[in-house]
C-alpha cells in the first residue's frame, strides 16, 4: 500500500480535457466523485463516462458545473434523468457486452476511478461488484485510482487485480450502496406465474431488476437444478439458491458456478457473494456475448420493456426521444438465449401505465401495447429478435410469426379496455 493518497491529492491529478471513466453502479469511486465539483474552477472540458451512477453527485446534477464537466453514460439513473435538462449529459448507445470495447475505439481514458477490496497477502485486490468494463478500462487508463473499502465483498472470477496495476489507492469507509428487494405486486405475481410455467427444471436463467424479475424468482422456488448465467446478480438469485432451486449442476458452460458481470442488491447479497467460490464475476464482454450465452443449453432470458408495438418492436430504454435508462444487456441476452439449444427469451411488461394528462393534469391509464412506438423512441429489441411477450393477461409467442399473427396475439394479452381500439388501429395501418 505504498501508493496511498488522499482524495484531495487524487483530485489534483485531474487536468483540463481529461477523460475519466467511473466504475459501474456500486463500483463507482464514491468519495472521488462526491468531491469532484470542488476543483471545478480550475478545470475545463473534463469528460466523465459512467454507467448507472447511484448517487446525485454535484458535478453531475448541478447546472453550475455544466461548462466544466460533460457526462456520458451507458445507462441512465434517476439522477441523470433529472439532470439531463442541464444540457451536458448524453447517452452512449451500446450493447452492454461492447461497453468496454467500442467506446475505446473513439476515446481512451486518461483516468479510471473505481473501488476495490484491500490487497490480500499476495498483493491482489478484488474489483468486487462489477467487471462489465472496469478491467478493460484499467488496462487502458493512464492513471488508475482505486478506493479501498473494507465494506466491499471480495468476489472471485476475473475481478482480481494486482496492486502494481493501480497507480494510487485512497482508503475510504463508506457503506456499499444497496438495491432494495422490491416486493412484487399482484400484477408482478401474475406475470411471474406465466413465465415460471414455461421454465423447466435444469434451465439456466438471466434476470434483471425490479418487481417483475423478483416475482419471477419467487415463482421459481419449486424448480430444481436451475443454473445462472446473467449480466446482473441480484438478491433474487441468492434466495433461489438458498431455497435449493439453484444448483448449477445442469449447466453446459461453467457447470457448478453462477456467472455474472456485476452484482447489485441487498447487504445480504453482498455477504452471500463474499469469498464465495460458487460465484464468478467475469468480463462483461464475455458474459454478455450472445455467442457465449448460446453455449448454455436451456438458457432463458427475462427482461422488461417500456412499450411494445403491434409488430413486436420493444422500446425499453426511452420514452419517445427522452432517454430513460439504457440498452443494457437486453439484446445481448435475448438473442443469445434464442441461439441456445432449447433456449427462450421473455419480454415482460404491464398491459397499462398511468400517465399524466397534459390538459387535465390527472393521471389516466394508457396501453403499453401500442399500434406504433412513440415518435423518436429507440428500438432496444428488434421485432426480429422478440420471442415471448408476457403481461398480466397471458403470454404471446411471437417466434416465427407473421405481422398479422403478432397483432392478434399481442391484442389477446392487452388490457381489455384497449383491445377494440388496438384492433381498429391495426386495420388502419394495414396490419390486419
Amino acid at each position: 500500500m505504498a501508493k496511498v493518497i488522499t482524495i484531495e491529492e487524487a483530485l489534483n491529478l485531474v487536468k483540463d480535457n481529461d477523460h475519466i471513466v467511473a466504475g459501474m453502479a456500486a463500483s463507482e469511486g464514491r468519495a472521488f466523485f462526491t468531491d469532484l465539483h470542488t476543483v471545478a474552477k480550475r478545470l475545463n472540458h473534463v469528460t466523465i463516462d459512467n454507467c448507472l451512477p447511484l448517487y446525485p453527485y454535484e458535478f453531475m446534477i448541478n447546472e453550475a458545473y455544466k461548462d466544466n464537466f460533460t457526462v456520458n453514460s451507458w445507462f441512465f439513473s434517476n439522477d441523470l434523468r433529472k439532470a439531463f435538462k442541464n444540457k451536458n449529459i448524453t447517452f452512449i448507445p451500446n450493447h452492454l457486452h461492447f461497453a468496454g470495447t467500442k467506446r475505446t475505439h473513439h476515446i481512451k481514458p486518461n483516468i479510471y476511478v473505481g473501488n476495490a477490496t484491500r490487497p490480500d497477502e499476495h498483493g491482489f485486490v478484488s474489483l468486487s461488484l462489477s467487471n462489465v468494463y472496469e478491467k478493460r478500462m484499467i488496462e487502458l487508463a493512464d492513471i488508475v485510482i482505486l478506493e479501498i473499502n473494507p465494506h466491499l465483498p471480495r468476489t472471485l472470477g476475473d475481478v482480481e487485480l494486482h496492486e502494481s496495476d493501480a497507480d494510487y489507492f485512497v482508503e475510504v469507509n463508506y457503506e456499499v450502496p444497496v438495491l432494495a428487494d422490491t416486493e412484487p405486486n399482484e400484477k408482478d405475481k401474475l406475470i411471474g406465474k406465466h413465465i415460471a410455467e414455461k421454465i423447466h427444471d435444469g434451465d439456466t436463467i438471466q434476470l434483471g431488476i425490479g418487481g417483475i424479475p423478483n416475482a419471477v424468482a419467487l415463482a421459481l422456488m419449486d424448480k430444481k437444478d436451475l443454473g445462472v448465467h446473467t449480466e446482473m446478480l441480484t438478491t433474487g438469485f441468492m434466495k433461489l439458491y438458498q431455497s435449493g432451486a439453484i444448483t448449477n449442476k445442469k449447466k453446459t458452460l461453467h457447470r457448478g458456478k453462477m456467472v455474472a458481470a456485476f452484482a447489485l442488491g441487498t447487504r445480504e447479497l453482498y455477504d452471500f457473494i463474499d469469498d464465495n467460490p460458487g460465484i464468478m464475476i467475469l468480463d462483461g464482454n464475455y458474459v454478455n456475448d450472445p455467442m457465449i450465452i448460446r453455449l448454455n443449453d436451456n438458457q432463458v432470458s427475462i427482461n422488461t420493456t417500456i412499450e411494445i408495438d403491434l409488430t413486436g418492436q420493444c422500446a425499453s430504454e426511452s420514452i419517445g426521444p427522452i432517454q430513460f435508462s439504457g440498452t443494457g444487456g437486453q439484446s445481448d441476452t435475448a438473442t443469445g438465449a434464442q441461439r441456445a439449444k432449447n433456449g427462450r427469451s421473455f419480454i415482460a411488461l404491464y398491459s397499462t401505465a398511468n400517465v399524466k394528462d397534459p390538459i387535465t393534469n390527472e393521471r389516466k391509464p394508457i396501453s403499453k401495447i401500442v399500434p406504433m412506438l412513440k415518435q423518436g423512441a429507440a428500438v432496444t429489441l428488434s421485432r426480429n429478435d422478440v420471442d415471448f411477450v408476457v403481461t398480466e393477461y397471458g403470454v404471446a409467442a411471437l417466434r416465427g410469426t407473421t405481422i398479422k399473427e403478432r397483432v392478434e396475439r399481442l391484442i389477446e394479452i392487452a388490457h381489455p379496455d384497449f383491445k377494440e381500439q388496438l384492433r381498429a388501429d391495426a386495420r388502419k395501418l394495414g396490419y390486419i
